[in-house]
């Protein structure tokens, strides 16, 4: 007859479960520690303080997870995602293992309380006393062991709720990574089509440079040789004397022409005299522009014309529309290129009785100053010398020399690097002749900026003043602005 002993419960105690996952920790791996205490009954030994419940590993799980997925990429999520649904699989099957395993125990305990009834019947006086002990034991097992397959039950559904989780999120950081991965294949090839674009661009850029370059290159050879042949043809004595001989030409055809002038004025002015012999005033100077003309007293009876009233205007050699010509009331005016084509006109009030005169004719242009403009505008910025004689009305003092630049959008007054005025065509801007100031009228122009900013501005020559007054209006033409001078009404484009 077999005999059980007290040795069959530590026995017992012993056997352990395996760990299910070693990425979740459960309540417990193995069945519950328990003791005999007195009377014979079961005490359960106290549980190992650092086993978490299966809250609290699900919660700890989660939070992990919601950290790792701030600070990893998509791939990274999405691989952490994948081993998650690896583990849930491994948790799952462990746990139907399990279950199994919990299944043959019950199966184990009730052949081995049958054996043990059996048994009882069989012995008597102590051994029976063991017997009934270990039945005790066997039932006492029997109901852990139903405690357990609840815990267990829990447990399973805890992991196939985290299962379905991870499989969830899994998918999610798939669709995720898809998406990602499919906005950066776009962002790519944008970023080629861009690239082949600018790379396209670069090369036409290069062809056009290119092209440029050659034929810049073949008419500065065609250039160079139409200087070799001039060269070869003309000895440098040969070329000295005809420059002199030029000079000669255009000095005597300056000449005959200030003659010519001169004598038309005699003639209009003896017909006048003739019209009118009691003529008191005159025009004196050369009708073109780059000149000035000044009025003269040709009689003794003439009254002082510091006494007298001025006004010159400007009529329309056509029609004969006279225009008011604002702030020209001194006995000098310098015509500028408005006046040229057009009779210019002085009426002299004196003692009560208005005096007109008129030049002969219109004014003339000056020679080769078309040419001369038409070969700046094709610069983008013009400079000129000039000297500053009046700011806002009162005379400047210094002389020192200043740079005036006309651009195409703006015009500005520099010294040095000191910038004086600087102003893009308005409505509200200026430019015309000085409108007085005695023979220096001809080299002088008015800027006004801005409203309560003016300057009078001196030129090295005729030409330079009459140029840059040609050249700012051509310029604020083509920004639809009219520059002229105070009260001026000429139509665009004179």
């Amino acid at each position: 007859m077999t005999r059980v002993s007290r040795d069959f419960g530590d026995t017992m105690q012993k056997e352990a479960v395996p760990a299910v996952s070693a990425d979740v920790i459960f309540a417990s791996s193995r069945f519950p520690n328990y003791k005999i205490g007195a009377n014979n009954q079961i005490v359960e030994g106290k549980e190992d303080p650092r086993v978490l419940s299966m809250k609290e590993v699900v919660a700890r799980e989660t939070a992990q997870l919601l950290e790792q997925q701030k600070r990893l990429s998509v791939r990274d999520l999405a691989s952490k995602f994948e081993k998650g649904l690896a583990a849930a699989a491994k948790l799952s099957e462990e746990a139907r293992l399990r279950e199994a395993a919990s299944l043959e125990k019950h199966v184990l305990l009730k052949k081995l309380r049958d054996a043990l009834e059996s048994l009882k019947g069989r012995v008597a006086g102590r051994n029976k006393d063991d017997v009934e002990e270990a039945i005790a034991m066997v039932e006492a097992l029997a109901v852990q062991l139903t405690q357990r397959e609840g815990e267990l039950m829990q447990e399973k559904a805890e992991v196939k709720k985290l299962a379905n989780f991870l499989k969830q999120a899994s998918e999610d950081a798939r669709k995720l990574v898809d998406e990602e991965r499919a906005f950066a294949r776009a962002e790519i090839d944008a970023a080629r089509a861009a690239v082949q674009r600018v790379e396209e661009a670069i090369q036409e850029q290069e062809r056009i440079s290119r092209a440029s370059g050659k034929q810049d290159l073949d008419e500065l050879m065609k250039e160079v040789q139409e200087a070799r042949r001039i060269k070869m043809l003309h000895q440098p004595s040969k070329v000295m004397d005809m420059e002199h001989e030029l000079q000669a030409l255009r000095k005597q055809l300056a000449e005959k022409s200030k003659h010519y002038l001169q004598l038309q004025k005699e003639l209009a002015m003896s017909k006048r005299g003739m019209e009118n012999n009691n003529q008191l005033y005159e025009l004196d100077g050369t009708e073109a522009l780059g000149s000035y003309l000044e009025i003269h007293p040709c009689s003794d009876n003439a009254p002082d014309l510091s006494r007298c009233s001025l006004q010159w205007y400007r009529v329309s050699s056509e029609g004969g529309k006279k225009e008011l010509i604002s702030g020209a009331t001194k006995l000098v005016y310098a015509p500028e290129p408005f006046d040229v084509g057009r009779v210019l006109q002085a009426d002299i009030i004196a003692e009560g009785q208005t005096i007109t005169l008129t030049t002969t004719g219109p004014v003339d242009p000056a020679a080769g100053l078309g040419s001369y403009v038409e070969a700046l505008v094709r610069k983008h910025d013009v400079e000129f010398n000039v000297v500053i004689t009046q700011m806002n009305g009162a005379n400047h003092q210094s002389e020192s020399i200043h740079v005036f630049h006309i651009g195409k959008m703006r015009i500005k007054l520099c010294k040095a690097k000191t910038t004086i005025a600087k102003e893009y065509y308005s409505s509200s801007m200026q430019l015309c002749g000085v409108r007085g100031g005695g023979n220096a009228a001809a080299q002088a122009l008015f800027w006004q900026a801005k409203k309560g900013l003016s300057f009078v501005l001196a030129f090295e020559s005729e030409r330079e003043r009459n140029a840059a007054i040609m050249l700012a209006r051509r310029f604020a033409f083509d920004c639809n602005i009219m520059l002229a001078g105070p009260d001026d009404r000429a139509p665009l484009g004179t």
